[in-house]
């Protein structure tokens, strides 16, 4: 290797260099329009009719963005996952049934690896469907549809290593994987099924009956009581509000700690006077069964941090607050 001073690269020159990686790759990424077309549909119609699995299938760079394709395809509804060539040709090539579809991927569509197997998945009556930058290659031919993934030239200077190509390869996945979501009426709650760990799962998943205060956590008083007794509820439950019901038990107003501290410049006696005369009437709720996700859009955009929950008649089920949210991983 040539060996090459780093400091006579000024920081000018690697922006630079950066810049023109992107420029490239963006031009490879807007030229993959041209090939949305039949090949494309009919690849989308044999993953939509598939009974089985999407077996996707690559050497070297290509294996790593077919692992990437296979986990965005069964994230988003299309059963997959990923076989690497040479394991298939030690056995994993039991792994594929007659009901799956394989998605061969190979940019000079030459790739010893992949061709070693791909007649053996012919002869098992496997539709194949192969992504490469040559309409002419081995592999285009050998199968059932070819979906192309052709760019002008590569980022790398040297035209060698992989980077426009893996690049173009990835966005025609995803572009594979999102017509066949939409094709399927996919989802949020069919998304939020396979993703239920991390902060997209809970805020797809949980909802507010999942994160509320309810029964005897709920801070709760008759419109009759004093301010003080309120304030007792407030201090017992820790919310930093409280609820006032009528007679009925159905929510008429709220009080909150925001509340307190501007009727204490109102000299009112808090022991003489009914929490009915200073609460907020009418409070903004939300029922037990909508999403988290949307009780803190609605807590932001009202600029509130807190909500009671109701259910239809306008009877308190439950209580959260900002913290409620934040602890239970939406925020």
């Amino acid at each position: 290797m040539t060996e090459h001073n780093p400091t006579t690269t000024s920081k000018q020159t690697f922006a630079a260099l950066g810049q023109r990686v992107i420029d490239i790759e963006t031009d490879a990424v807007r030229g993959l329009s041209r090939f949305l077309d039949e090949n494309f549909a009919t690849a989308c119609e044999l993953l939509l009719a598939c009974k089985g699995r999407a077996i996707v299938i690559g050497m070297g760079k290509s294996g790593h963005i077919g692992g990437k394709i296979a986990a965005t395809l069964a994230s988003t509804g299309t059963p997959a996952f990923f076989v690497h060539p040479g394991e298939a040709s030690h056995g994993d090539l039991g792994m594929i049934t007659e009901q799956d579809v394989v998605i061969a991927i190979s940019n000079s569509g030459e790739t010893a690896e992949v061709l070693s197997i791909a007649p053996l998945i012919k002869r098992r009556g496997v539709k194949l469907i192969s992504m490469t930058g040559n309409p002419r290659s081995t592999l285009a031919e050998l199968s059932d549809v070819h979906v192309c993934i052709a760019v002008e030239q590569e980022a790398c200077p040297l035209g060698l290593a992989p980077t426009s190509s893996t690049t173009a390869t990835l966005v025609m996945g995803d572009a594979l994987a999102v017509a066949l979501l939409h094709a399927r009426g996919f989802t949020a709650d069919d998304f939020a099924m396979s993703h239920p760990g991390g902060s997209l799962g809970r805020r797809l998943l949980l909802h507010i009956h999942d994160v509320m205060h309810a029964g005897e956590r709920t801070p709760l008083v008759n419109q009759q009581v004093t301010i003080s007794a309120a304030l007792l509820e407030m201090s017992r439950k820790g919310l930093g509000m409280t609820g006032i019901t009528d007679d009925q038990g159905r929510l008429v107003g709220i009080f909150t700690d925001g509340d307190l501290r501007r009727i204490l410049d109102q000299r009112i006696d808090l022991h003489t006077t009914a929490i009915a005369q200073v609460m907020t009437p009418n409070p903004i709720t939300i029922k037990p069964d909508v999403l988290a996700a949307q009780g803190l859009k609605l807590m932001e955009d009202r600029k509130i941090n807190g909500l009671f929950v109701v259910d239809e008649q306008g009877f308190a089920q439950g209580a959260l607050n900002m913290h409620d949210l934040l602890k239970a991983g939406v925020l």
